[in-house]
């Protein structure tokens, strides 16, 4: 008998669901109650497991796949199937689970659609839809996370031009799906073409650097688990690359032009955190609103206090304009409008929204939250991560105030 995700409660009914005007409709409705009997099939009943073993198995990458769950658009009008999605897969309340997924079929994947050619497209799209090759996007360093500038992993042209390859050397941290990834999209300098070479000093900044996709399982590549504090299904790894050969056609686009494609995948990138972090906010207010309605304390139950009401309707307030503007963002995407301050605000007010109500739910559950193995206490673990995760809170706030 399949798991069910948590009933919708007080925090998000049906009638919402169909009339968030301009939006969504009724078949976006349609679409999310589907996707809900999906990951109740497909997600919760391993959930646990994946979170014991670290990572989610080859099945369950493939039952997802098979499910429809890797395939929706990240464009145009479908992209508004893909909000709901989003929402939903956070929703179901484990946010290594989220993370991996998020990697694979949209933050690393957007790499490849938006700059890949029609062979690089065919070569990884479709095996990473059927859910038969994962993808993990290898960018931060141990000296180079919010801030590039400091990036040392190197792909030296094995010639003078880029047809005959890079030979790529260099480390990779904090690598989502990084063990069990077949599909690496990596950031490296490359030098200018023409110009400075890679590694010289003079090519400071993203400047020189590039996109390359990198089989996994290529000669020189070892990865090992990093163990995170959370996230614990999100298979997090360390990467090293020793005289790595990659081979003609690994490049994404022009050499040299990784700045630009990181100013555009990155407000994606954020999009869709945000969007996770929405459903992820929507699971743990569900969880409290159930515990403060049932938890009986001095023979009342703990929600009839006002200072605990109070407390809850500020957050169920926030949250309403958190999804709001969510949805906003992700209509502005649709419309191929997103901007950076749009995509920054977002993801900030959303995963900072997250620390807060997990902190809040924990706290109220007492020492009911903080067992091995609750669900306060698995959010309250996790939450803090999203405010690091595609851009720490930090960063965004510079990002917003320079955009302003």
């Amino acid at each position: 008998m399949s798991a069910a995700l948590p009933p919708v409660g007080n925090i998000l009914t049906s009638r919402e669901l169909a009339h968030d005007f301009p939006f969504f409709n009724s078949t976006h409705d349609e679409f999310r109650a589907l996707v809900r009997a999906r990951l109740a099939e497909s997600v919760l009943p391993h959930a646990q497991a994946w979170e014991q073993r670290g990572h989610i198995d080859p099945d369950g990458w493939k039952a997802l796949g098979a499910a429809g769950l890797l395939e929706v658009g990240h464009s145009g009008d479908d992209f508004l199937r893909s909000a709901v999605l989003l929402e939903e897969l956070g929703a179901t309340g484990y946010a290594g689970i989220r993370a991996s997924v998020g990697v694979h079929s949209y933050m690393a994947l957007s790499y490849v659609l938006l700059f890949g050619t029609p062979e690089q497209r065919q070569a990884w799209v479709p095996a990473a839809q059927r859910g038969e090759r994962v993808n993990a996007l290898a960018i931060s360093e141990p000296n180079a996370g919010s801030d590039l500038r400091d990036l040392r992993t190197l792909a030296r042209p094995r010639g003078a031009d880029d047809a005959a390859g890079f030979v790529l050397d260099g480390r990779k941290s904090y690598v989502a799906n990084g063990t069990r990834a077949g599909l690496l999209v990596v950031l490296a300098r490359t030098g200018r073409p023409g110009g400075t070479p890679a590694g010289t000093g003079a090519d400071r900044g993203l400047a020189g650097a590039s996109m390359l996709l990198v089989d996994a399982d290529s000669p020189g590549v070892t990865r090992r688990p990093q163990p995170m504090a959370g996230w614990l299904a999100a298979d997090i790894a360390e990467i090293d690359f020793d005289h790595v050969e990659v081979p003609q056609g690994a490049l994404l686009g022009r050499r040299g032009r990784a700045l630009l494609q990181l100013m555009r995948a990155l407000d994606f990138e954020r999009l869709v955190a945000g969007l996770l972090a929405v459903g992820g906010v929507r699971y743990t207010l569900e969880l409290l609103d159930t515990h403060v309605r049932t938890r009986q304390v001095k023979g009342v139950p703990l929600g009839s206090h006002q200072a605990v009401r109070h407390q809850l309707g500020d957050l169920y307030g926030e949250f309403d304009m958190v999804r709001r503007y969510a949805h906003h963002a992700a209509w502005m995407h649709a419309r191929g409008r997103l901007d950076t301050r749009t995509a920054s605000v977002l993801k900030l007010r959303s995963t900072e929204l997250a620390v807060t109500a997990a902190q809040v739910c924990a706290r109220y559950h007492g020492a009911l939250g903080y067992q091995e193995g609750a669900d306060a206490a698995r959010v309250h673990r996790d939450a803090t991560a999203g405010t690091i995760a595609a851009g720490a809170s930090e960063l965004l706030r510079d990002m917003i105030f320079e955009a302003n």
